[in-house]
């Protein structure tokens, strides 16, 4: 069963394309530890938003990549760029009409 974490990340105010371009950056780690899905997004509604969906192999390959040092150190780059808001839900995936 895969495992989604769909969410928010409220950036400092003009430093939201400095994120988004941080979080779009390659990663094959990612796809190397059962990421399968991490795409970025924006609103002109929310001008201090990102939007990221993530979809994982399982949430234990989510929690895993967490404790990876190219991770540990995204995250410390990112945190300086960070408002503090955050937003979102998690959940098991358990079907979609684009697969058998």
């Amino acid at each position: 069963m895969t495992f989604a974490n769909v969410g928010t990340l409220g950036a400092l105010p003009g430093r939201r394309e400095e994120l988004v371009l941080h979080l779009t950056a390659r990663n094959d780690t990612l796809t190397s530890v059962g990421c399968l899905l991490y795409e970025v997004g924006v609103s002109a509604d929310a001008p201090d938003t990102v939007f990221v969906v993530e979809i994982w192999e399982s949430a234990d390959a989510h929690q895993a990549s967490l404790q990876l040092p190219e991770v540990q150190e995204s995250i410390a780059q990112a945190r300086p760029l960070l408002s503090g808001e955050f937003g979102g839900f998690r959940f098991d995936v358990v079907g979609s009409p684009l697969r058998d």
